[in-house]
Parts: C-alpha cells; structure tokens; sequence
C-alpha cells in the first residue's frame, strides 16, 4: 500500500496510507489530511491514483508543491519521492517501510500506537488512516527500535549540522562537498581516503572536525622507513621496582585515538600499511600475543597524492576496500581562492568550537545503524552494484566494454550506510534512492576497475559512474511480483 511519511516537524515518522481514491491535502477542514502550516494553502495539493500508478497535482497552491525540489503542476510520484509543501514535508513510498523508528512502549516493549489514528474525513475523499505499528519483512531479522533521545539527537541533526559547518568554516573555506562526505563517513562508522593536491587543506580540515566533534586527533606522516610498531605501539622490557623482576610493558602508538589521519599513505611499504588493516576493520591491535580493543569512536582518514608516484607503493586492492569512501580534494573556487588568501595571512581570532561530544557521535551511530530501509531502496542499490561487475548479465554495454573488476557486495553495505548517514544529517530518518545515488560516486570509484581500452580512450571510474546513475533504473512495480507469488 503507497503511504506518505512526515519528514519533519513534530509528527516526523508517522506514516499516513493512501487509499485507492484521490487525496486532498490543504489547511481546509474538508481535507482528506489537514495541514496547520500558514504556509499551506486551503486546498493545497491533490493525489490521485491512475492505472496503477500515483500522480501528484498542484490546485493553485500560493506557494507551490515541490517534488524533490522541483516546482510542479502535475506529476508521476515514483518511490523515495520527497513532497514539500509550505513547511511540511512528506516522503512518498509504494510500500510501508520495514521498521518504524517510533520508540518501545515501556510497558509492552512494542512500538507505541497513537490513541488516535484517524485523520479528519473529507466530503470528496475516502479516510485516510495513519499507523505507527512497524510492517516487517519476513524473512528479515527485527531492527532495534530507536529510544525517544535518538529521536529527538535526529530531529536536532539538521541544525547541529549547520552549526558544525559554520565552526568548521571558521578555519576552512569552501570545499563543502568534502566536508559532507566526511561527515558521513564518521556517522557510517567507516574510513576514507582524501585524495588531493598538496595545499589542499586536508590535514587542517580533519584536524578542525576532530576538534569540533570532541575527538582525540593523532597524525601519522608516512615514511619509507616508518614501522608498523610506530603504529600500533611496541612492548619494552623493564624493571619492576616492588619485584625486582623483568616484565614486558605494552605502550600504545598512535593509533590509540579517536581520529587518526594517516597522511601520505601510499609513501609507507605494505608491511606498515598493513599494519592500519585490523584496526580498520576490527577495531582493535594486535601486537604481540595480546590483543588490544580501541575506544570507540574510532576513525581512520588517510591522504594520498595523486601526482607525484616515485617512490611510493600504492594500496593494494583489499586495503582500498576497507575504505568506505574515496573524496577528491579539488582546486577551490576563484572566489574561494580569494578569501583563503584574505583570511590564512592573518591571526584567527576565532577558533572553531565544540558542537558535538564523543557520546552523541557513538548515540548518531547507533542511530544510524537503526534508520529502516525498503525493499526498493536495497532492490535499487543491488542493481546499481552489479550493474558495475562485466560478468553480470544485466550489466550494461559499456561496462563490459571498459571495466576490467566491478564492485563486491561490500559497496552495497557502504552505499545503504552512507545514505543513512546523510538522512540523519539532515534530520531525516528515511532514505530514498536519491540518497544513494549521491553516495554512489565516493562509494564506487575506488572499486571500479578500467581496463587498458578505457585507460586508452581517457574514460575514468567516475564517468562510468555518472553513467551508470543514468543508465540503472529503480525498480518498477513489476519487479516485485514474483516475490509476491512465491510469498
């Protein structure tokens, strides 16, 4: 059944079906959902099912309906669709999604159902019913529901995440892009590779979030003769003063820290670079015969530079996966450029200040990992990974015309985490396909490789990407049908 899902404001979550009837949305009483945003109009916006399909229509509105931001008169709505209208926002989906992110009962331990979930009927329209109960998927295991802080830490996300941009550009101008990417990043859990000219801000940035995130900052520059003990910490042996007997002490390296920018990473050998591997993936070191966990939350930003290649040894295949995005540090602007000059060749008398703690960086974390995802979003981000593989029957043309190694499940994993990231970011607790279509470039163009004749032919992994956004449809109505019989 297609529902309709506040974004924002006091009511976001809740859910609202759609009957097989048109739906009128206004601040009128008559309405099939009455909105008490001023900015509404009476009759405000029309939807209406035909031949299957939903259609959206504007009724004259003051200030229009928009649908993912653009200004519209009439049209299809396809699913992750966002509907703003006024102040209010809606997420349009073809199917409930499958787990509500309303908090437990505290008496029942199962999700709360308002006292009221009947919407006021209208003279034209059928009622619309509004449920907050979750509709799981069967054969899924049940999502941890989010507590009434989690809700209230994401629905503060947006504004937070403003003021955390303006303290970071106190110290850093332009490269928002980068910025967001990062962002992410640190919400997903995962690492990323920062890849870029020198110059470019890398380290001062990193170093700026690390402060205003309330996290312990350690840099490794790389080296040639750099040992993977420099890293993880080395056991010495000494005295014990109440014993007199000898003992091997542990004392921790760096990579004892919350944010750990590994600078110029590909100039270490393998052996050093290797020694980042268990950290990344388990969280913990190994030196030794003993194992050590790290505190959480810990994070990896290693920085590369993509001109100057003698003498370095460039990450192997299964390294560069551990890193959840690669972000591309480009030249700023000319009037960026402009203010960098005016502003770095001065005092600052303003440093960035604190807007988050280490606890609500882990709580946004466990949050994230509890954000519902649909069935259309994972079908749609499947289809997109393995549209990249050659070997895929599906994939299209120029894909096993240019790519040599498409990108393993792992991408797909990051693509749905990443996405979440970004929604709790702008204080949303749902993700579309458009979120994962602006996750998919740093995503994917480190685990897409080009063979000689689109090395040849100057085709990069981002173009392909950019073409693969373009040429992967999401999936239709049809796709669903022989889950439905064999269910």
């Amino acid at each position: 059944m297609p529902t309709l899902i506040y974004n924002n404001g006091p009511r976001m979550g809740e859910i609202l079906n759609l009957p097989s009837a048109p739906v009128l949305l206004g601040r009128a009483a008559d309405c099939t959902v009455v909105l008490a945003d001023p900015m509404v109009s009476s009759h405000h916006a029309r939807i209406e099912p035909h031949d299957g399909q939903w259609f959206i229509a504007d009724l004259g509105s003051s200030n229009g309906t928009l649908v993912n931001g653009l200004a519209i008169q009439r049209t299809l709505l396809k699913e992750g669709d966002v509907i703003t209208l006024g102040a209010e926002e809606f997420l349009f989906t073809l199917a409930p999604p499958a787990q509500s992110m309303l908090p437990p009962s505290p008496t029942t331990g199962t999700p709360s159902v308002p006292t009221s979930n009947e919407l006021p009927p209208s003279s034209d329209s059928p009622r619309v019913t509004q449920e907050s109960r979750p509709v799981r998927h069967q054969t899924r295991e049940p999502i941890s529901p989010a507590t009434n802080e989690d809700i209230a830490l994401v629905r503060q996300m947006q504004e937070k995440t403003h003021l955390i941009r303006k303290e970071v550009a106190k110290v850093i101008v332009g490269q928002q892009e980068v910025f967001e990417q990062i962002l992410m990043v640190l919400l997903a859990g995962g690492h990323g590779l920062l890849v870029g000219l020198p110059g470019m801000a890398k380290t001062l940035m990193v170093r700026t979030i690390a402060d205003v995130l309330d996290m312990q900052f350690r840099r490794i520059q790389f080296t040639p003769d750099l040992m993977p003990t420099d890293i993880t910490g080395t056991e010495v042996l000494e005295t014990n003063r109440d014993t007199n007997e000898k003992e091997f002490r542990f004392i921790p390296g760096p990579i004892f820290t919350n944010l750990l920018l590994a600078d110029e990473i590909n100039r270490t050998p393998p052996k050093t670079q290797a020694a980042l591997l268990e950290a990344m993936q388990e969280k913990r070191v190994t030196v030794g015969n003993k194992t050590y966990s790290l505190d959480p939350p810990f994070f990896v930003l290693a920085t590369q530079n993509p001109i100057e290649q003698e003498g370095t040894y460039p990450l192997p295949e299964a390294q560069m996966d551990r890193f959840m995005f690669f972000i591309w540090v480009d030249y700023p602007r000319e009037e960026e450029e402009e203010v960098i000059l005016a502003t770095t060749t001065v005092q600052n008398p303003n440093p960035p200040q604190r807007i988050l703690t280490r606890e609500e960086v882990l709580q946004l974390q466990r949050v994230v990992s509890k954000i519902p995802v649909s069935d259309h979003v994972i079908k749609y981000t499947a289809r997109l990974v393995r549209a990249t593989r050659p070997a895929d029957p599906r994939a299209p043309d120029f894909v096993r015309q240019y790519v040599s190694t498409g990108a393993g499940p792992r991408a797909g994993q990051f693509l749905i985490l990443a996405s979440k990231a970004r929604a709790v970011l702008e204080g949303r607790i749902h993700v579309s396909c458009s979120d994962i279509r602006r996750a998919a470039l740093p995503v994917l163009r480190h685990r897409i490789y080009t063979n000689f004749a689109a090395d040849s032919e100057g085709i990069t992994p981002s173009s392909l990407i950019e073409k693969l956004l373009q040429t992967v449809e999401e999936p239709a109505a049809e796709d669903y049908i022989p889950a439905a019989r064999s269910a």
